[in-house]
């Protein structure tokens, strides 16, 4: 009996203490252990199903922006196929990529009471928010309204004054391009002899044609360039006329600074060639055409827009060159010589990857004098402040 009893209070005993295994403590090894890792396991499951957007890739467009009013004084009328035109292109390039508000007037002549007029209207009446005046002559009325309208941003082409706040400048250096063109004329003329139709003594002009001279004689050592001046910018009379004096002369090859077409209608008359300027004018003289030294404004009016919209202008004095597209030569005569071509790709190359430009010595002037000496490398300053011809240029530089 009393074995009995110890028996069951045995069993009794086992059974409590297998109990007490069974809800041992949580923190031991004991059976809840396994599914502890679950909640990090399923906790990085948002971050897998949802995870943290990435930084959006910036924009290949230009950003719309229609409250902006870009205005523009034009020096000539949009249809004189050269310079006005290329700046109209490039009005209406970008207007396309900002979605700006653009407007123009034409043939404003370079009198600050003309320009200023013009001007007042566009702020006060139109609301504009940037000026582009787009001729060297409205350089002194453009800075005094830059000081009187301070809200509002003044870019000026081919000047050289500015401010820190709301002024700029802008060109680009088309002196590049007119190497090339004068290697292609330096190619095809037959009398040695290329008459250059010029408009006014200032140092973009007197630099384009030393630029043309410099790169005829690099094919053509015995070229002379003849320069005739016309006191205009725009005036296909005068301009044609003076062509026409240079071909009877003994030119066989008419360039030009000048804006019309009308050097070229007088090449193809008289059996010459023609190396146009501002933009392709082939199609006015396609018998006479050689090649011409051309410009692409849009991408710049177009960063400028920009940033009035973004409130982030700052004025400089911006001069780009083929390496930012803002010129370029426009496609050779198809019998300028094979050779010739190569080289002038090779030194278009040398001027885009800035392993060498234009105004590299030994260069000397009409009278003789070094100008630049060898291996040196002319410096923007003096380039954009030139006043002389070089050897081959028949002319005088500031009559």
């Amino acid at each position: 009996m009393a074995k009995k009893l110890l028996l069951k209070l045995l069993v009794v005993v086992a059974t409590i203490t297998l109990i007490a295994v069974g809800c041992g403590n949580d923190d031991d090894d004991a059976a809840p252990a396994e599914p502890a890792p679950a909640p990090a396991t399923e906790a990085p499951a948002p971050a897998t199903e949802a995870p943290a957007p990435e930084p959006e890739p910036e924009p290949t467009e230009a950003p719309m922006d229609d409250e902006v009013i870009a205005a523009f004084v034009f020096v000539g009328p949009v249809g004189d196929a050269g310079w006005t035109w290329a700046h109209d292109q490039g009005r209406r390039y970008a207007e396309s990529e900002t979605g700006a508000t653009t407007l123009f007037v034409e043939s404003v002549p370079e009198v600050a009471e003309d320009f200023r007029a013009v001007v007042v209207d566009f702020i006060e009446n139109e609301g504009a928010d940037v000026i582009f005046a787009t001729s060297f002559g409205y350089i002194d009325p453009m800075e005094e309204l830059a000081g009187e309208y301070p809200d509002v941003v003044f870019e000026h082409a081919s000047g050289f004054k500015m401010n820190d706040t709301n002024f700029g400048n802008y060109f680009g250096r088309m002196y590049q391009p007119r190497y090339l063109s004068g290697m292609a004329a330096g190619a095809v003329t037959e009398a040695n002899q290329i008459g250059y139709v010029a408009a006014f003594p200032i140092p973009e002009v007197l630099r384009g044609i030393n630029a043309f001279t410099l790169g005829a004689q690099r094919v053509n050592p015995d070229v002379e360039v003849h320069v005739t001046w016309t006191s205009t910018w725009f005036d296909p009379a005068v301009e044609g006329d003076s062509a026409a004096a240079l071909i009877e002369a003994g030119a066989d090859v008419i360039a030009m600074h000048q804006d019309s077409t009308a050097p070229g209608l007088a090449a193809q008359e008289a059996g010459a060639r023609w190396v146009s300027y501002n933009s392709d004018m082939s199609a006015f003289a396609p018998d006479a055409f050689v090649t011409a030294p051309v410009w692409n404004w849009g991408p710049y009016y177009t960063r400028i827009i920009d940033a009035v919209a973004a409130g982030t202008y700052s004025p400089g004095a911006y001069w780009g060159g083929m390496d930012d597209e803002i010129v370029a030569l426009a496609p050779l005569a198809a019998d300028v010589p094979a050779d010739v071509a190569a080289d002038i790709d090779a030194v278009a190359a040398s001027m885009v990857d800035g392993s060498w430009d234009v105004f590299t010595g030994e260069i000397r002037d009409q009278d003789g004098n070094v100008v630049v000496a060898a291996g040196e490398t002319m410096d923007d300053g003096s380039m954009l402040g030139m006043t002389f011809f070089v050897e081959g240029v028949v002319g005088n530089a500031s009559p």
